[in-house]
């Protein structure tokens, strides 16, 4: 992992880490009861891997049998979990999406010249962008790897999918400062922002489909959209498209989809696991920001796990 990522990563999560968390406490209760179960129906005779762990806001890390390993590419979130719980936890420090590196050197390519490195200009940067996003397949290769030698009984992934097209949006944004990737005239198309969304969509589904072939039981929880209009909102019944899942009692419906039009519950069973658990809650981020959180649980069915032994 080069040094500019792990610092934008340290950056994300301290960023996350300062806000004010003092209206968070239904939503912590939620996610640690969540994870907290997991880890709970966990065998302990067998490897539990928390995948997000971060600096263990999140995760019930008491709750967590004695073979059960971090993973979070964030430089300090292992210290932090160890001041936080008291327990030095095993850890992988690895970009689970194994996608990362690879856009990160293709920004730097689209942004700067390599024979002369002076930068380009900005508008024909993001269109160079654009068009070069679709080339980039993501493979979560450590994570499988890792799978393969540990075979864990049970993947726990800690909000972890709804921030991959958030970081993406970073990285680009912080190779293009001070000057801004994006079409400024919201009427027009925007190229590199529907090439990073297909971007975000393979990412989150290659990640889904490594999961899927552990033959763990998954917990997984994860933005499902991030809502920035105002007014009350309440949540309808499980559909898809998900937008139809919000109900806005007053105004227009301003949201954006965190996981850039994939369907988790659908992929899962795509995949050929049976989601036996699923619920949802609005986190109220900050002043404008309502998350729709999703949490799933998913096992694999007796065909995948005659196929997975």
């Amino acid at each position: 992992m080069s040094k500019p990522l792990s610092r934008l990563l340290r950056h994300e999560q301290h960023a996350f880490l300062a806000r004010d968390r003092s209206a968070w406490e239904a939503h912590l209760a939620r996610i640690r009861a969540f994870l907290g179960e997991g880890l709970q129906a966990a065998d302990p005779g067998r490897p539990v891997l928390v995948l997000g762990a971060g600096s263990g806001l999140e995760v019930p890390w008491d709750q967590a049998p004695a073979a059960t390993v971090g993973w979070d590419a964030e430089p300090w979130s292992r210290l932090r979990t160890l001041l936080r719980h008291r327990r030095w936890v095993p850890w992988i420090f690895e970009d689970a999406t194994g996608a990362l590196t690879d856009l990160e050197a293709t920004v730097r390519r689209a942004v700067m010249e390599p024979w002369s490195k002076r930068r380009r200009d900005p508008a024909t940067a993001a269109l160079r962008l654009a068009g070069l996003l679709p080339s980039l397949q993501p493979r979560p290769v450590a994570l499988a790897a890792w799978i393969a030698v540990h075979r864990p009984g049970t993947i726990l992934a800690a909000n972890l999918m709804g921030q991959f097209g958030v970081l993406a949006e970073s990285l680009v944004e912080a190779a293009f400062a001070p000057a801004s990737p994006w079409v400024a005239d919201p009427e027009r198309t925007d190229p590199l922002a529907e090439a990073l969304e297909a971007w975000t969509a393979r990412t989150v589904t290659a990640f889904l489909e490594t999961l899927a072939a552990s033959g763990a039981d998954l917990w997984l929880v994860h933005d499902r959209a991030v809502v920035f209009s105002g007014g009350r909102l309440a949540l309808g019944d499980w559909e898809d498209p998900w937008t139809r899942q919000l109900r806005a009692e007053t105004g227009a419906l301003e949201a954006r989809d965190a996981l850039a039009g994939v369907d988790v519950r659908t992929a899962l069973v795509r995949l050929g696991l049976a989601v036996v658990g699923a619920e949802r809650w609005l986190w109220d981020l900050a002043p404008g920001q309502r998350h729709l959180v999703e949490a799933l649980r998913a096992r694999p069915t007796r065909d995948q796990a005659l196929r997975n032994p």
